[in-house]
């Protein structure tokens, strides 16, 4: 039976944003007391308004520890999936993972032959990356333990179009390459894992050797609750996503924009993104600008973008508009959550003024597509500390509504992080990673440890066998 007992909602001082050090203990200021009975949408409101007021003038409450009830959590580990957003009925569908919700679109980067098209390929692969506010809810899912991982492997049966260069500038081929022609599909393996705890901070490595590429970077936000809405953006740590093209010797750096959660007054959620996003190739010497453009009230969330040579002086734009017509070499725009358009301009500026021209082509149409399913090891072969398998108990206690149960569960992972940090710290022993090579870089870009490197290399053959971690962060 379920519990009919309060269970404390822990909220440590603010102050504590200011901590990095992992090992930093947690305290208490104050509890809000929260019946272990589930819990109705509009209840659910009225705990998280009372929690958001705690926060309001806090630079970024994703770092303040603060225990929730299990009420308001979604039983969805946060390595899984992106932070913020998950499916309908989350527990009964795939999880989308935090970048690649399109392994199709990802193994198609660095098909084509011209630049431009390559550049068109990397937007490509960034649109696909939002299907988690498109296709979602807002949710909280579980807060990763320190060492805590994820991995699985996509198969790409078939890949997203060639780009089609017809109209571009230098009389680049018409399209890009097709698929290997091989029959076999593409596997493309992907490894997170928490290397921080305070400040919350994971590394993620996107491999695909076949068509030599590979993304990485790291997954840290930056929180905070302004008007009654939520804003999310990329911590300090987060510097974007960075693609890998082998062949080319190109590097891709995705900044990201901001996110933000509304409707939280009205209990009516939804999702805009705001501000530019930039993609940056330096061995070209292209850049593209993405400027989303929110809606004051209602109505589509419009994106705008252009490509152009960037460099020196040119280095100094921020919005899409600013650029200059003469130094556009590509136009984009459309619905972010829907399709998304692309043209080489003619250089009349009356035609680039008032959207796309008749010969506007189809870059993406996020309408139809879904996450692709991933593959992964059965959760009685995965290791305590990867992510299914650590809060398989909590998952069914939740999904089951026994959130008294849930609660204990969970109480017992958040004491247990606290002897292990209580441990490390009697032995003086510095928490180190084990897939990746170091807890942050300061290039935004993480390095993978001999034991990534060979997880990977197994992986890319199906083979999950791990030995488990010899230290666990709870």
């Amino acid at each position: 039976m379920t519990s009919t007992a309060s269970t404390p909602v822990v909220v440590t001082p603010p102050t504590s944003v200011q901590s990095s050090r992992p090992d930093t203990p947690l305290s208490t200021l104050s509890t809000v007391a929260v019946s272990d009975k589930a819990s109705d949408e509009g209840s659910k409101f009225k705990i998280l308004l009372s929690l958001l007021r705690k926060f309001v003038g806090v630079a970024d409450f994703s770092a303040v520890r603060f225990s929730l009830p299990a009420q308001l959590i979604e039983p969805i580990p946060n390595l899984v999936r992106s932070v913020l957003l998950a499916p309908e009925n989350a527990t009964n569908r795939p999880r989308f993972t935090q970048f690649v919700d399109r392994a199709d679109a990802f193994v198609a980067i660095g098909q084509s032959d011209h630049e431009l098209g390559r550049m068109l390929e990397v937007i490509r692969f960034w649109l696909t990356k939002d299907l988690k506010y498109i296709k979602g809810k807002p949710i909280k899912p579980y807060n990763s333990v320190l060492g805590e991982f994820f991995r699985c492997n996509w198969e790409v049966e078939e890949e997203q179009p060639p780009i089609s260069l017809n109209g571009a500038p230098s009389d680049p081929p018409a399209e890009s390459p097709a698929a290997n022609g091989t029959g076999k599909p593409i596997t493309v393996s992907y490894i997170t894992e928490q290397t921080s705890h305070h400040p919350p901070i994971s590394a993620y490595y996107i491999h695909c050797p076949e068509r030599g590429i590979h993304a990485k970077g790291y997954d840290q936000i930056n929180v905070k609750f302004v008007r009654g809405s939520i804003r999310v953006l990329p911590g300090s740590s987060n510097t974007g996503i960075h693609v890998c093209i082998d062949k080319h010797r190109e590097d891709y750096q995705l900044t990201h924009p901001t996110a933000c959660l509304n409707g939280i007054l009205t209990r009516s959620l939804y999702i805009t993104v705001q501000d530019s996003c930039f993609v940056t190739c330096p061995k070209t010497g292209l850049k593209a600008i993405l400027t989303y453009e929110a809606p004051l009230i209602s109505g589509p969330n419009r994106l705008i973008g252009v490509i152009y040579k960037y460099g020196g002086s040119n280095d100094k734009y921020t919005k899409a508009k600013d650029v200059p017509d003469n130094q556009v070499l590509v136009r984009l725009e459309g619905v972010w959550q829907e399709q998304i358009y692309y043209w080489f301009p003619s250089g009349d500026s009356k035609v680039n003024k008032n959207g796309p021209p008749a010969d506007k082509q189809l870059l993406i149409d996020l309408v139809p597509l879904m996450p692709t399913p991933k593959i992964l090891p059965p959760i009685e072969e995965q290791l305590p500390n990867e992510s299914r398998r650590f809060w398989k108990d909590l998952t069914a206690a939740i999904q089951e509504k026994r959130f008294g149960d849930a609660n204990k569960v969970k109480q017992e992972i958040e004491q247990r992080q606290r002897d292990k940090v209580a441990d490390r710290n009697n032995r003086n022993a510095v928490w180190k990673p084990r897939f990746f090579a170091e807890v942050t870089d300061d290039g935004g870009q993480p390095h993978l440890s001999d034991e990534g490197k060979a997880l990977l290399e197994g992986m890319q053959n199906g083979e999950f066998a791990l030995m488990e971690s010899e230290e666990l962060g709870a």
